[in-house]
């Protein structure tokens, strides 16, 4: 079993600039029984989560994702709202805090950061047979996440500009304590003293704070993938959240059979990170395997591969990797974003075209900036 979380902007429908109404949206909505969506409010007002019911295959996920935006759009229209899939706002805004006492611990504690956060994630979570096991798959993907980040990079704008990032939601999220790769553990005792000590440390208030690309989630017997961006994409996000599954499966199998992690130190795999943030599918990412950067559809055709036992046995092969070559073909949310914007010159533009595809089966019109 394997689930998403996205985290949806709400921007407004005739002007298109963010709205501070996700909290309402989420109040008056909450849990969806007939399909298993939740609908919850998030850091700042201007956002709102979708939280999918686990799927088994590809192609359900790909109708669950579908049916959740197209649930979070009508919700939102009440409001006069649209929803769509930005990790970054391309206008200046200014956020609006949730009311909730636990995020205004946060934004007392973080002060700026909390201020300045508007970021919409991807995470995945994948059902693991023990906490053990959590820790050995944790130690053996964690050098694959950079690819991960650059395959779903879709944030090169922030508060008018073009940053020059893919993903400049990762940079932003990156200000926040106890975020980036993983370390690599060995044990549960191990990745449990960590936990231990940055909680008595004060500066994470609490386990929710663990900020992790990767990180155990106790509660639901998961290993979660927070590293990607929220894609454009709905058909990106359900082959990406089928990828994240294989690459978890196939490492679980690696640890069974005794095949030890890649070793690469903490510091160095930021350091990949930053770079697959930086440049996402546009430029080099680096090896896993040689430590190099090389031509980043290589890159992905070696995460491919060591994932093709796995996705041939869901029957799942030809859908990512035809998927997968799309993207390489057509470029991430961040690419597309970027011609949207140079065809027309203004953010809102990047807005319209994004909430297009964020609804790319919906029967909704495109929405067309400047019309009366």
């Amino acid at each position: 079993m394997f689930g998403v979380e996205e985290e949806l902007l709400l921007v407004d429908a005739s002007e298109l600039e963010p709205v501070p109404w996700g909290w309402k949206v989420a109040q008056r909505h909450g849990p969806r029984p007939e399909t298993g969506h939740e609908m919850t409010a998030e850091f700042q007002q201007e956002q709102l989560e979708i939280v999918y019911p686990p799927q088994l295959t590809l192609d359900d996920q790909l109708e669950c994702l579908r049916v959740g935006r197209s649930w979070a759009d009508d919700a939102a229209s009440a409001f006069g709202a649209r929803a769509v899939a930005l990790a970054t706002t391309p206008g200046a805004v200014t956020p609006h805090l949730v009311p909730n006492p636990r995020f205004q611990r946060i934004a007392e504690w973080t002060g700026i950061t909390a201020v300045q956060q508007l970021t919409g994630g991807m995470h995945v979570h994948v059902d693991v047979a023990s906490r053990a096991e959590a820790v050995a798959v944790l130690d053996r993907i964690r050098v694959w996440l950079p690819t991960l980040l650059a395959l779903s990079s879709n944030s090169p704008f922030w508060n008018g500009s073009d940053t020059a990032f893919h993903s400049y939601r990762n940079q932003l999220w990156s200000r926040w304590p106890n975020t980036g790769p993983p370390d690599a553990f060995g044990s549960i005792e191990s990745y449990d003293r960590q936990r231990e000590s940055l909680l008595r440390s004060g500066v994470p208030l609490d386990e929710g704070m663990l900020y992790s690309d990767a990180r155990l989630c106790d509660p639901h017997s998961t290993l979660e993938i927070r590293v990607t961006d929220v894609c454009l994409y709905a058909t990106h996000a359900a082959v990406l959240a089928a990828l994240i599954r294989a690459l978890v499966e196939t490492a679980a199998r690696q640890w069974s059979a005794g095949a030890p992690p890649l070793q690469v130190e903490t510091a160095v795999l930021r350091a990949w990170t930053w770079r697959a943030s930086r440049c996402g599918l546009g430029r080099a990412l680096v090896s896993p395997h040689t430590g190099f950067p090389g031509p980043a559809a290589e890159v992905v055709s070696e995460l491919l591969e060591m994932v093709t036992p796995v996705l041939v046995e869901y029957g799942e092969l030809e859908q990512v990797t035809g998927m997968v070559a799309e993207i390489l073909r057509t470029g991430n949310g961040a690419q597309h974003q970027r011609e949207a914007y140079v065809n027309a010159g203004d953010v809102h533009d990047v807005v319209a075209a994004a909430l297009y595809a964020t609804h790319e089966v919906s029967d909704k019109t495109p929405v067309n900036v400047g019309e009366d």
